[in-house]
């Protein structure tokens, strides 16, 4: 609670608050008026287009959010103390005459006024740490932590926490802090810096080399967090990481489409966000495997089987170089020629390397016999004996070109091939099931899946490696087969990651049970595992009711608890047949009544049906597509829940969704835990078992 020592006192820190964020609105707006006013002077062109480029970048960072405060919170450090001096190196002056370094006002991003000094600590700086992690225990420094509560781009109030107390006396409940977890929300995902916590601040600043799996129980914030990782290290290592590049990685285009807005908000712009299916679109897909045939496609065997595949392509020389040069000829037996594919092979080389190297292994054996022979000889000499008919031609034989799309092709239409390949890897079971019955006539008429495009993915990197960013971010990771999980490693096999996931919340045929394996796939075995299992979001009455699926699915995880308490978060309505339109249509528009996004989950095959219910009704609706509009109420088919959160949420015949598939609950697992302040579950059938 507030300090002051009566009304009057509070108002005057109030007014005084709401003054230092008028000028610091008005210095931001300055910063990026400078930046606008910078002319992009390059020594050419296309210099100039990269200067202009990157100025555009930065005052569109600096790009005021009228309805975010522009600071959430306030440090005020003991003087003297170790993090005041620190800080002081800073030169921040406060807006009320106390010596440089006593308090500092921490926000989205940093803001300085016309003279340098900082009004708004960033913040990821150092500084700002202890506004998430000081206690009573370990103040850090601090003799006082105040939080501020916003309406919109408002002030309203503020409270005060003072430290230098009893150290064994807990940490109080901020009032503030709990309101702004709880707060509506409707639309993309927003930011969580003004609610970071402690243990997810110790994810947020792990070190920039250091590979983070969080297994995060629904409603943890482990997307926050990974997406705040990132915003951490962009900050904290801007120049490796600018240089390096960032990816985030997610299941699908409609969670993409809801977290895209949480970087920029703070103030970065340049981080690519893809799905899976597009970091390995080399192929239009157009076809679904069945469950076996995507299940071995994704089977981490396949990249033996695609290595054996290329490799298979090498052949013995036919016959001997003779290259005539001037007066005299040269001859490299094929003996020697084979000697030399088989020495690069045996290195590891990628193919497409190997292959390069071949025929300047070849012109270097003519050129050492020529000199032997007292010819002089040069690169260029080199250079013209490697690119001669009889040379290119051995090489063209004996280790011809790899084309990624038609190897894949190949393998997945010649069964002679296939089974070579796939020799003490696949039964013939199996290569029946992934070979084509009927194949295509040429790679432009196959009708690619999904597994087929991560194939082509893994063949292109045995033919050239793939270059490797600085840091990935992905999201649902304990969906990706094996052969994903390798697409997703070698992009930052020099680099980083920050896996996030929860086992429990695996859903597809191949969903990886074990950490320690997906992270082996990864090439990250050594990644540092952290848990997360304490709920902010989420009401622990919705929590315990879902966690009664946890034995089936996942015996071997421990039940998520809530810091949230509220008796009215669930409804369980058992209906008769005939009653379920009008039921749902009166839930549905309850839930369009109270504050924030609503959406009725169900199993894909219903949506249609429950769609014609409510619109029957009047309601306005839409499917799920992208963006959820919190004045409509958002259909959302299961398969496309995860990862979204939606402040209302009606969930229909659970014992539909659960019989849907092969791990029905883990996908109702999912439904279940996507409601942040009500869940209501309508049924006529029976519930499973575990949720009686």
């Amino acid at each position: 609670m507030p300090s002051a020592s009566s009304p009057d006192a509070a108002d005057l820190i109030l007014d005084a608050e709401r003054e230092h964020l008028r000028s610091s609105r008005r210095y931001l707006e300055l910063m990026r008026t400078d930046v606008l006013s910078l002319r992009a002077m390059g020594g050419d062109p296309v210099s100039e287009e990269y200067l202009k480029a990157d100025l555009y970048r930065r005052a569109e960072a600096l790009r005021d959010l009228p309805d975010t405060p522009l600071f959430f919170g306030r440090l005020d450090y003991r003087p003297g103390s170790l993090a005041a001096a620190s800080a002081a190196a800073d030169r921040v002056q406060t807006q009320d005459d106390q010596p440089a370094g006593e308090h500092f006002h921490v926000g989205r991003r940093h803001v300085h006024d016309n003279h340098g000094t900082p009004v708004v600590i960033d913040w990821r700086a150092p500084v700002s740490r202890p506004f998430y992690r000081a206690s009573q225990a370990d103040p850090m420094g601090l003799e006082l932590r105040r939080r501020f509560g916003f309406s919109g781009g408002e002030l309203t109030a503020f409270e005060d926490e003072r430290f230098g107390g009893d150290a064994r006396q807990p940490t109080a409940t901020s009032r503030i802090l709990i309101e702004e977890i709880e707060r509506p929300r409707s639309g993309p995902m927003r930011d969580i810096v003004a609610t970071i916590q402690p243990e997810q601040d110790d994810i947020v600043r792990a070190a920039a080399d250091q590979t983070v799996c969080v297994q995060g129980a629904p409603g943890t914030g482990k997307t926050a967090v990974g997406l705040h990782r990132v915003a951490y290290l962009l900050y904290a290592h801007a120049q490796r990481l600018g240089r390096g590049g960032v990816l985030v990685v997610g299941p699908n285009k409609a969670f993409l489409a809801y977290i895209r807005n949480v970087l920029p908000a703070l103030g970065e712009l340049d981080v690519a966000q893809l799905s899976v299916a597009d970091l390995t679109a080399a192929v239009p897909v157009q076809a679904t495997d069945s469950e076996q045939a995507a299940r071995l496609k994704g089977d981490a065997r396949m990249a033996q089987v695609l290595a054996n595949a290329l490799w298979d392509q090498l052949a013995e020389p036919a016959e001997p170089i003779m290259l005539a040069r001037g007066s005299r000829r040269w001859r490299v037996p094929a003996s020697e020629i084979s000697e030399l594919a088989a020495e690069l092979r045996a290195r590891g080389v990628r193919y497409g390397t190997g292959r390069d190297m071949l025929a300047h292994r070849i012109a270097h054996v003519i050129l050492t016999r020529m000199e032997a022979a007292g010819e002089t000889c040069d690169d260029r000499t080199h250079d013209s004996v490697r690119r001669t008919r009889q040379v290119q031609a051995a090489v063209a034989q004996v280790w011809p070109k790899a084309d990624p799309v038609r190897m894949v092709f190949r393998l997945l239409s010649d069964p002679d091939l296939l089974k070579r390949a796939a020799d003490g890897l696949l039964d013939a079971d199996e290569q029946a099931a992934i070979g084509w019955a009927r194949p295509p006539r040429s790679p432009g008429s196959a009708r690619w899946s999904a597994a087929d495009a991560v194939l082509i993915d893994e063949m292109a990197d045995l033919i050239e490696r793939t270059p490797s960013l600085a840091h990935i971010v992905v999201d649902e990771a304990q969906d990706l087969s094996p052969m994903q999980c390798r697409a997703i490693g070698r992009r930052c096999a020099t680099g980083s990651a920050t896996v996030l996931g929860d086992l429990a919340q695996g859903t597809t045929p191949w969903a990886t049970t074990s950490w320690e394996e997906l992270l082996s796939h990864l090439g990250k075995p050594d990644a540092d595992l952290r848990v997360l299992d304490t709920g902010y979001r989420v009401p622990r009455q919705i929590l315990d009711f879902a966690s009664g699926l946890l034995g089936q699915i996942a015996p071997e995880l421990r039940p998520a608890t809530s810091v949230r308490q509220d008796p009215g978060a669930l409804l369980v309505r058992q209906l008769w047949p005939a009653e379920f339109d009008s039921a749902l249509a009166a839930a549905c528009a309850e839930a369009l009544g109270l504050p924030g996004s609503a959406a009725v989950i169900a199993a894909d095959a219903q949506i249609p049906a429950l769609a014609a219910a409510v619109a029957a009704a009047g309601l306005p609706h839409a499917i799920l597509d992208g963006v959820t509009d919190s004045d409509l109420i958002t259909l959302v088919p299961v398969s496309l829940a995860k990862g979204l959160e939606f402040d209302q949420v009606i969930v229909c015949e659970p014992t539909r969704i659960a019989r849907a598939e092969a791990r029905g609950l883990n996908r109702l697992y999912v439904a279940l835990t996507r409601a942040v302040s009500r869940l209501t579950v309508l049924h006529s059938e029976p519930l499973p078992a575990a949720l009686r």
